[in-house]
């Protein structure tokens, strides 16, 4: 899915949102007229399946699909959490982002257990992880996954007289995080030109790399007055960003960040597979993108949807046979070849129509391989628990008073998260 970092949007506690795209009362499934089972599935952003559902349609003819989809994952959100809460009004399928799990987690029986012989093993360890309840439920089939590289301008490595093939430059960027500030420093310090976009962008990478960033799983709550390791990230990158100026000092999605593309504004950005296409968008015309199958600390995760069954529906049998093949190996690859959503589902990471997807835009580069070798890199889903936007949106909050607003310095910006933090008068 294209998932916008900064959902900051809606990190903070957020205004209700519209729920224009789902807030029928007859989200459910029906009986069309002709007799056919209709079957509702609520999805949000792009999943793909526009072509699916009518091929679905086509080989099942005793099922209409219809999708009804949300403007905004937001406001699916909202959507969906009001009408669990409610007990009614929920479609036959329910699309989810994972980072939703700590919600949904607190309505089990209103979700139907999609384990099955067929869903064994069908997805990476950490991507059925996250759907799994307690006592071995698995709630949601695993639709795209976020796995990250790194993105890169080919022609500035060049004119800073660094490698620029994409193999070369793994190796040159092998390492952890300091690895990657420290090859910027030597690149901003020969061109003048930003290494990455922003400190936010940044901070998304690092924190899907922390395994417990602000809760401990029983939802504890980690004071942010004693987090040293957040602390620690806050003040590295804040060093990076603007001591060293390794940042643009741009705010992902902004009209600026937007610009940048078509200028030399920065010469690396992480990388989900998602983010290809935004790139390409913003830089059309511009020449010189590769893809480096590498990441800092080595692998990451930045975004990935699910399909749920909710109980409440009148055809959760029908729904859940649509759900399975939705996310079987061949309809995802259908998907990614679509919109770009990369594939979560262990065979379709193997198969041949995957490793052998290539991007003209970006150098030839085999992003299907590239992706596939990135996401069995991944060892950490961090734990977002029900407090992770609201405090996470403070600590970005204080990173973009320093790098984009520059309207504080370090010190101040972070009492300032602070004394916000407070205001949220979190159980500790």
């Amino acid at each position: 899915m294209n998932r916008k970092i900064l959902h900051l949007g809606a990190l903070v506690g957020l205004a209700a949102l519209s729920l224009t795209a789902c807030s029928s009362a007859d989200n459910g499934s029906a009986e069309s007229a002709d007799g056919k089972v209709t079957l509702t599935v609520a999805t949000f952003n792009e999943f793909g399946y526009n072509n699916l559902f009518a091929e679905y349609m086509k080989s099942h003819p005793n099922i209409k699909v219809v999708e009804k989809k949300a403007a905004t994952s937001n406001e699916a959100h909202d959507n969906m959490m009001t009408r669990l809460a409610a007990g009614n009004g929920l479609a036959d399928i329910e699309a989810v982002e994972v980072d939703w799990w700590p919600e949904l987690m607190q309505y089990p029986d209103q979700l139907t257990d999609l384990k099955s012989d067929a869903t064994q093993g069908r997805w990476l360890d950490w991507k059925a992880k996250a759907a799994t309840t307690s006592d071995g439920k698995l709630l949601g089939a695993g639709t795209d996954a976020g796995p990250e590289a790194i993105c890169y301008r080919a022609d500035l490595f060049q004119k800073a007289g660094l490698p620029s093939d994409r193999d070369e430059v793994a190796k040159l960027l092998e390492g952890g995080w300091d690895k990657y500030f420290a090859v910027g420093k030597k690149f901003v310090d020969s061109t003048g030109i930003p290494w990455y976009d922003g400190a936010v962008g940044t901070y998304q990478g690092i924190i899907n790399q922390v395994e417990e960033p602000f809760e401990k799983k029983d939802n504890t709550v980690i004071e942010l007055s004693k987090n040293k390791q957040i602390k620690g990230i806050y003040d590295k990158l804040i060093t990076e960003s603007v001591d060293n100026k390794l940042s643009a000092h741009l705010a992902q999605w902004s009209e600026d960040w937007t610009n940048a593309f078509q200028k030399d504004g920065f010469a690396t950005m992480l990388c989900p597979p998602w983010m290809l296409g935004v790139i390409e968008g913003n830089a059309s015309g511009v020449k010189g993108w590769d893809i480096a199958p590498v990441f800092p600390g080595g692998g990451g995760n930045w975004g990935g949807s699910y399909l749920t069954v909710p109980t409440q529906g009148k055809h959760v049998k029908e729904a859940k046979e649509l759900a399975q093949w939705l996310t079987a190996p061949e309809q995802q690859i259908k998907a990614f070849k679509t919109k770009g959503n990369f594939p979560s589902q262990v065979k379709a990471l193997e198969s041949a129509d995957l490793t052998g997807y290539t991007n003209k835009f970006f150098n030839d580069a085999p992003v299907g391989k590239i992706y596939s070798e990135m996401s069995k890199k991944i060892e950490i889903q961090p734990y977002k628990g029900p407090n992770f936007f609201p405090i996470t949106s403070l600590v970005t909050d204080a990173l973009n008073r320093v790098d984009v607003d520059k309207t504080d310095k370090a010190e101040p910006s972070w009492k300032k998260a602070l004394s916000e933090y407070k205001q949220l008068d979190l159980q500790q």
